[in-house]
């Protein structure tokens, strides 16, 4: 691990930020769908994309909100190609509603930046029945995944450029519970722990990319799909700290913790940057190839959560149209 602030292989460290490692990089004529664009490193992952050019989607729970991060945008890039459009990844319906609506609107994709979450919350269940970090963070984004990938596919095809997935997950998913995904356990409100819960859903984030990865690559596919943890920032992904814990963070923030720019640097970086073309099933870090824990790198656990999140969402199929 180098020190904070020190250079990777790829010149960039902690402190770049989301305008450095995409300077000089011309986006133009790609579309990327960005989760959770109204908030935190959404924002700036969505602004750093309309900058260089690329038509973003802004898929958001709340489309008012959205709607004024996007004038945000558009007074500081003028000429921005942005949409809002809603999404509530902690509901099935939304996600399929979401895919449905952009399929119709005929929109090419890109990139998905799978950025939204929710963290440390407590013992919460989702409008499908199943605890609501696991069902936000992982499966939302699983299943989203899953439907627009043709198109994402098509894309591809017809324009002749990599597709490019990238999940964000967090250093956090070395905290998930010790068997690493409780299948049998994922709703077991006794057991549960807010943090190891989160953990677990920043595991099969990393676990998700990897699979998508080796079977992108199975069907000759030009998408890559890769994870990441952006580093710690200030957000309000904390919302559900205790006060006294969150003033003790802030007291050492100013030295390890990244500002919103450096937060999103790592993502842009993935989504953007041609040092990642081809690279696919890695983990990034500070704009870097980093390793996660061994147990992300588990390909047999990694089927194993594709197929548990496959069954999870095929059951919830009631689907009105596709």
């Amino acid at each position: 691990m180098w020190f904070f602030g020190s250079k990777g292989a790829s010149g960039f460290s902690s402190r770049s930020t989301a305008e450095e490692v995409t300077h000089g990089i011309d986006g133009t004529g790609l579309t990327a769908i960005v989760t959770g664009a109204s908030s935190g490193i959404g924002v700036e992952t969505a602004r750093v994309l309309a900058l260089r050019g690329v038509h973003v989607v802004m898929a958001v729970r709340n489309t008012g909100s959205g709607g004024k991060v996007k004038q945000d945008i558009v007074k500081q890039v003028p000429g921005a190609k942005l949409d809002v459009m809603e999404l509530d990844l902690s509901s099935m319906e939304s996600v399929r509603k979401f895919a449905s609506d952009y399929k119709s609107a005929g929109l090419p994709l890109n990139l998905l930046i799978n950025n939204a979450g929710i963290m440390a919350c407590p013992f919460m269940l989702s409008k499908d029945n199943i605890e609501l970090q696991f069902a936000t963070n992982h499966l939302g984004h699983f299943l989203l995944t899953k439907l627009l990938l043709d198109t994402m596919k098509n894309t591809s095809r017809e324009s002749n450029r990599e597709g490019r997935i990238v999940n964000l997950s967090s250093e956090a998913h070395r905290f998930s519970y010790p068997e690493g995904v409780r299948f049998d356990k994922i709703n077991d409100k006794s057991s549960y722990s807010s943090m190891r819960a989160y953990g677990q859903s920043k595991l099969c984030n990393v676990l998700h990319a990897n699979e998508l990865a080796k079977q992108l690559k199975e069907d000759g596919a030009n998408i890559t799909a890769n994870s990441l943890h952006p580093g710690a920032i200030m957000t309000n992904l904390g919302r559900y700290f205790n006060s006294y814990l969150a003033g003790a963070v802030g007291a050492v923030a100013k030295y390890v913790l990244k500002t919103v720019p450096q937060g999103a640097a790592t993502t842009c970086y993935v989504a953007l940057h041609p040092q990642v073309a081809g690279v696919t099933g890695e983990y990034f870090l500070d704009s870097n190839i980093a390793k996660p824990l061994s147990l992300a790198k588990d390909s047999e656990l990694a089927k194993k959560v594709w197929d548990f999140s496959a069954k999870l969402t095929d059951s919830q199929s009631g689907e009105s149209s596709s």
